[in-house]
């Protein structure tokens, strides 16, 4: 990372991982991270050409890699491949819409904690230790208003494993700060993406009477890297056009 930039957005000089670089919010924090001079390293469950097609902007498929984060030896074998990183971004998450009553539930309830959380905690493992060790390093996790409210129409599996993100932000911005780790999060409203397509999200009764765009947490993502939130550590940004407050 710079010692000084000239813009206090500017990612200049910085080696960012973005995983759930596929879908909508990564995507959108890919092409914002490039726009400002960060070099991006991409990952997804998804094919390496298919992240490239998705984030649609002079990426490299060389750049792109398949990651299942809730697999350990997956995250490590990636963290050895690409070596040192100035920032993380993890927006890989999902959120299955079923009942929790039903008998078969529990499978689903296992695999939202595997992704939802072992994920951001196997990606910590692998790249908190180099950031700690040249003493620089951001990571930004993907939390939700879920964690704080209960969600609007999600269930119960995704509304306490980013609730769990957001304790865990905080347990790893303490770890991490005397070192120069700065660990922080957003907690997104609902956001226009494919998770939350053909679901019913009224937003006629929001009061933005909208949902967000992925380029709207995206910034809030690119702002939290850059050298105007260096004294950011352990915070959990509500980007949710006024849907909860805290």
């Amino acid at each position: 990372m710079a010692a000084k930039a000239d813009s206090p957005f500017s990612l200049a000089g910085q080696r960012i991982l973005i995983t759930g670089a596929a879908g909508g919010i990564g995507g959108a924090t890919a092409r914002l991270c490039l726009q400002q001079g960060a070099q991006v390293v991409l990952a997804d469950r998804q094919s390496p050409d298919h992240i490239a097609r998705q984030v649609d902007m002079a990426v490299n498929s060389s750049d792109c890699h398949q990651l299942d984060t809730s697999r350990r030896v997956e995250v490590e074998a990636l963290a050895a491949r690409i070596g040192p990183i100035d920032g993380l971004v993890d927006t890989a998450a999902i959120c299955p819409e079923d009942d929790w009553m039903s008998e078969d539930w529990d499978e689903a309830l296992q695999r939202v904690f595997e992704v939802n959380i072992r994920g951001p905690i196997n990606l910590a493992r692998a790249f908190m230790p180099g950031m700690a060790a040249r003493k620089q390093g951001r990571i930004v996790l993907c939390g939700s208003v879920a964690g704080w409210m209960g969600g609007i129409v999600s269930g119960p599996h995704y509304a306490f494993t980013k609730g769990g993100i957001h304790a865990f932000t905080r347990w790893l911005a303490r770890r991490g700060a005397p070192d120069n780790v700065l660990v922080n999060a957003i907690a997104p409203g609902p956001v226009a993406t494919g998770m939350t397509a053909d679901k019913d999200y009224r937003t006629e009764k929001y009061p933005l009477r909208r949902m967000a765009e992925p380029e709207e947490i995206a910034a809030m993502a690119a702002f939290l890297l850059g050298p105007g939130a260096g004294y950011v550590a352990g915070a959990v940004m509500d980007v949710n056009g006024a849907v909860h407050y805290r």
